[in-house]
């Protein structure tokens, strides 16, 4: 194995070193902490090293690599910087947040082990290092979201979890099966190149649905969502590690096998249907949630839902854009849960400030004009026009502004509105950039989805309006929007049906 080889690899190496260390070690919970922190220094470091070395390396070198069954590129480089850095924040933000509490040996040994799969799962290339490394990652994270194995929810958001990940598995297992069988080998290149070269054959396209539906089961889209709220009852830097480094690893996959997915309309529809209705349905039930780590946790579920459409629609750039900045906001959002906290009482003391009607109906408009303006600075049009609709019919209510009624002055409120003007269009700019970052990416934008896209979007966004204008009118939804239409309270009895399961007291020493 080459220099390259070796550094590419060596990540995973130094975490599973730590996580043995750590499980061999006497004393205090302080030197493992100590140890896993450094560990996670180093893992970094080393992927940023690697990560030079991909993007200066010819393409030929890592032919050494695709013998091992890994793969390399400057998407994977960057992805894995990223979980990496989270890896580092959670570890350094565990030793403080759980100072104190019993079993903290297994939480490293776990955190350790999740860190060395995920790395090993981006760095896959052959179907079996895929299935065994993404089902690494739901063993040891299961570890860590029982960290408290006496609450039931807890217990029971981890039980529903376990159930998806078998299924994921056995899924994953069939496609395989079916890419060997057209391609004689189970190198995942073989077959992205088999299929790019000769096209689809019946086997190959039910891999690329049977791959849609391990998806949609390790994503947490529905009907499967409801483990992901339900973790709420682990530790918060569990919480910041699964939102951010974990769950989002569908949409690196989905990108990864782009070509398997560039001419299978059935699989791009499947994933549009479940992606779009997954995103428009959280984001409701998002909108009647109090606690700030419910929402956050809702949110994860509605972004999962729209760069799962994003990938569906082709638009492969933008997902890897909308899964690094998930990833980074969502580590933000979740280890300074407690300063939201604090801003939420104080906005509740200074009272509910209610918006311009005029700036709900103005809002798309003068965000349409923004991203066009700015989209028409560049030679070739980022993305197609229809997408322009769906960005700002996100990104619209940036751009409402306070009534004359509100407590803010004239000046507040036009300074609020330049604000939101300033801030749309640096997204719009930062997005279009992003087009222009060589990671490998090749978007196929497929049209003949976009009413559908521009219209669900557009109907979410008239839901918002609705309920900052009459919400009286919408108390016969909330309840049902609020219970997220009953879907998890069914899937949970449906899980415990096909899988009974009792919880007593558990402890660590039994698991």
């Amino acid at each position: 194995m080459d220099a390259v080889s070796l550094f590419v690899c060596a990540p995973i190496a130094v975490m599973l070193l730590t996580a043995i260390a750590v499980s061999l070690m006497r004393g205090a919970d302080a030197q493992r902490w100590k140890l896993c922190n450094e560990a996670s220094g180093l893992a970094l470091l080393l992927t940023l090293f690697s990560g030079l070395l991909v993007l200066t390396q010819p393409s030929q070198s890592f032919q050494v690599l695709s013998a091992a069954g890994l793969y390399v590129s400057p998407l994977q480089a960057v992805i894995a910087v990223l979980v990496q850095g989270v890896g580092l924040v959670v570890a350094r933000f565990s030793s403080r947040y759980l100072e104190g509490e019993p079993h903290q040996r297994q939480y490293i040994v776990a955190l350790s082990m999740v860190l060395a799969c995920v790395h090993l799962l981006l760095i896959a290339d052959h179907w079996l290092i895929l299935i065994l490394s993404w089902s690494g990652v739901g063993v040891f994270l299961k570890r860590m979201l029982c960290f408290y194995a006496e609450r039931p929810f807890a217990q029971l958001a981890s039980h529903k979890k376990t159930v998806a990940d078998i299924l994921a598995d056995d899924v994953l297992l069939l496609a395989a099966l079916l890419s060997w069988v057209s391609v004689g080998s189970g190198s995942m290149s073989a077959l992205l190149a088999n299929v790019s070269a000769h096209g689809h054959t019946q086997l190959t396209e039910i891999c690329a649905v049977l791959l849609v539906i391990a998806v949609v089961l390790r994503t947490a889209l529905l009907p499967v969502h409801g483990w992901l709220i339900q973790v709420m009852e682990a530790p918060t830097p569990v919480s910041a590690l699964l939102h951010a480094g974990v769950v989002n690893l569908s949409g690196y996959l989905l990108i990864r096998f782009s070509a398997l997915f560039a001419d299978s309309t059935i699989a791009n529809t499947l994933l549009l249907a479940i992606g779009l209705i997954t995103c428009v349905f959280a984001a409701l039930v998002m909108f009647t949630r109090i606690s700030i780590k419910v929402r956050l946790a809702w949110s994860t579920v509605a972004q999962m839902g729209f760069m799962i459409v994003e990938c569906a629609l082709g638009l492969y750039t933008f997902a890897a854009l909308h899964l690094i900045g998930h990833s980074i906001y969502k580590a933000y959002a979740f280890l300074s849960a407690a300063e939201i906290v604090a801003d939420t009482r104080v906005a509740q003391i200074a009272g509910r400030q209610a918006f311009a009607a005029l700036s709900f109906y103005l809002a798309p408009l003068l965000s349409l004009t923004i991203v066009l303006a700015i989209q028409a600075l560049f030679a070739t049009p980022p993305w197609p026009l229809w997408w322009s609709l769906v960005l700002a019919f996100a990104w619209a209510p940036v751009l409402w502004w306070r009534s004359s009624t509100s407590d803010l002055s004239p000046s507040l409120r036009w300074q609020g509105l330049l604000s939101g003007s300033l801030l749309t269009g640096l997204l719009t700019l930062v997005s279009a950039g992003f087009h222009h970052i060589p990671l490998g990416t090749i978007d196929q934008p497929r049209s003949e989805y976009a009413v559908a896209v521009v219209i669900a979007m557009g109907a979410l966004y008239l839901f918002s309006v609705l309920i900052h204008t009459v919400p009286q009118r919408l108390n016969r939804l909330h309840r049902w929007i609020y219970a997220g239409l009953y879907l998890d309270a069914f899937y949970t009895r449906c899980v415990l049906r096909l899988w009974p399961v009792s919880w007593g007291k558990s402890t660590h020493a039994n698991r």
